[in-house]
């Protein structure tokens, strides 16, 4: 359960878009916002240089999460904003924040050239390691679009779902429900998959075969939604059940998209960063925001 909404902050223009997401989506939830700033220890050699040691840096950590906040006060006057400043590995001390609040927001830079994310290792560890939603955001994101649509009328873009009908988790599809219903709008559902192997002849004996599986796999996804469905009346469901790469078709569905959601399997290994190749593949190269939920 989400109680409280959490930004990382480390002063780049990546982080500062995320803390303008995090207030909207604070501003949407009803929710406080957490603005969270970690104090990595100072190196020696910082703390003897004359013009950039600790009390530089001290000073520099004191005055960007604050001038953050009085700037998200001014523009989001009925968001509760605080600051807090933790000392610690970023890493670790935002997914202690992501921990303590139910969904944390982070910043992600833009891949030069083309579109979509450049995941760094903070970025990469907390998503990897949080069992909370983590929500990736790029500077330059369509800022408002992504909660409120357009001054001009413009309705909010819809939400995008990555869904996997093999295991098909509650908490991902409520999240990505839950969103398109925050925001009043619609919910397209993506179902990327292949043929099994074993078919590749009788696919080539029988072109009509291919038809029979999208057929099948239409049905299975639209079985997988069906209780989603009657538990949201309200939100208007695309079904998209495509054969090939599913992070493809997602990928492309990002262009159109206020929010991406997909999923991220819980593995409770002290060692090394697991995040699943599809989702991999997504946050390096979505143009939406991308929120990771994680399941067992």
């Amino acid at each position: 359960m989400v109680s409280t909404v959490v930004a990382g902050l480390d002063g780049s223009a990546e982080s500062l878009a995320a803390a303008e997401w995090a207030a909207r989506e604070a501003e949407l939830r009803g929710l406080p916002l957490r603005l969270v700033h970690a104090r990595e220890p100072v190196s020696d050699f910082l703390v003897q240089a004359p013009t950039a040691g600790a009390e530089t840096q001290h000073a520099w950590s004191e005055r960007i999460p604050r001038e953050a906040a009085d700037r998200l006060r001014l523009r989001h006057p009925g968001v509760d904003v605080t600051v807090e400043q933790l000392d610690g590995l970023p890493h670790e001390v935002l997914s202690g924040a992501a921990r303590d609040s139910g969904l944390i927001v982070l910043g992600s830079r833009g891949l030069s050239g083309v579109g979509g994310f450049l995941l760094g290792s903070v970025g990469q560890a907390v998503v990897a390691r949080s069992e909370q939603p983590v929500v990736l955001v790029r500077a330059g994101e369509r800022a408002p679009a992504a909660h409120t649509g357009s001054p001009a009328g413009t309705p909010v873009r819809p939400v995008v779902l990555g869904l996997d009908t093999g295991s098909p988790h509650g908490a991902v599809i409520e999240f990505a429900f839950d969103a398109a219903l925050r925001r009043e709008t619609g919910l397209t559902v993506v179902h990327g998959w292949n043929p099994p192997p074993s078919s590749a002849y009788a696919l080539a004996a029988d072109p009509g075969l291919l038809d029979d599986l999208s057929k099948e796999r239409a049905e299975t996804l639209a079985e997988a939604l069906r209780p989603w469905r009657r538990r949201f009346p309200t939100v208007e469901v695309t079904e998209r059940s495509r054969n090939g790469s599913v992070a493809d078709h997602l990928v492309n569905a990002s262009r159109e998209a206020s929010l991406l959601v997909v999923g991220r399997r819980v593995r409770r290994s002290p060692f090394g960063v697991h995040i699943g190749p599809v989702t991999h593949s997504v946050l390096h190269h979505a143009t939406a925001p991308v929120a990771v939920v994680a399941h067992d």
